[in-house]
């Protein structure tokens, strides 16, 4: 049994879900992040965080937050 609550959830989906319920201008706010504040789509929100582990950690700590 797997106790990561993330399993099978992927970052594409996680990504859309947070920028469904917030837009990328309140993400920006959460996450200080460029790829959220500096012209952000989804593909190069995607690229930077699947290169760069500390903002996708902080990505899914606030999905897991957000579906809680």
């Amino acid at each position: 049994m797997n106790n990561n609550p993330l399993h099978g959830i992927k970052l594409v989906d996680i990504l859309e879900k947070l920028v469904a319920d917030y837009g990328f201008e309140v993400l920006g706010e959460k996450i200080k992040i460029k790829c959220f504040t500096d012209n952000p789509t989804i593909k190069s929100s995607l690229t930077f965080l699947r290169k760069t582990p500390w903002a996708r950690e902080k990505v899914e700590q606030l999905y897991l937050k957000s579906i809680k």
